[in-house]
């Protein structure tokens, strides 16, 4: 895939992600929306929400999704804006920050609690995936960043970079 193609992705995992967080504000909210994934008494959102473990340092964990979705949309911008290592940084440590976060209450539903949030894990879903394109921009932005230099101490393009861009000979000279 083209680094045009895995922005996007980012930013679709991340949005969706973002969407789903403001769902689960809502279902917190209005408990009468919980009982739409509410399947049997291990699937169940209402036994999740009703656990008095749906908090993280006293920050609901919704919260700490829709914040999240909104700082790793905020960081894949400012990283499609500058399109180099120093930009792309935060976005993979965010995403990183949002695997582990994914982790741990993933960890305390099933866990401590002994519930599966069916909307929680479309929310840890959207995390991974924003953090596996994270990961791929990253990656693909040190490299770009460690190339060795070319003539006239130029970094040296590659033949094909993944963004649709193909290097030109250059003439000496």
């Amino acid at each position: 895939m083209r680094t045009s193609d895995w922005r996007l992705f980012v930013y679709l995992a991340a949005g969706i992600g973002l969407i789903i967080s403001i769902y689960a504000a809502a279902e917190t909210l209005n408990p009468a929306l919980q009982s739409l994934c509410s399947v049997n008494g291990f699937i169940s959102c209402a036994k999740v929400a009703t656990s008095g473990r749906t908090t993280t340092f006293g920050v609901p964990d919704w919260l700490i999704g829709v914040l999240g979705f909104v700082a790793l949309l905020a960081a894949a911008a400012w990283a499609e804006q500058r399109r180099d290592l120093f930009a792309t940084t935060p976005l993979f440590v965010l995403a990183v920050g949002a695997v582990a976060f994914s982790a741990y209450f993933a960890y305390v539903e099933l866990a401590l609690v002994g519930a599966l949030c069916l909307v929680c894990f479309a929310a840890y879903g959207a995390g991974v995936l924003t953090f596996v394109g994270a990961t791929v921009l990253f990656g693909r932005a040190y490299r770009r960043a460690h190339r060795p230099p070319g003539p006239k101490g130029r970094t040296a393009a590659p033949e094909n970079s993944g963004d649709g861009a193909v290097a030109r000979p250059t003439r000496p000279g």
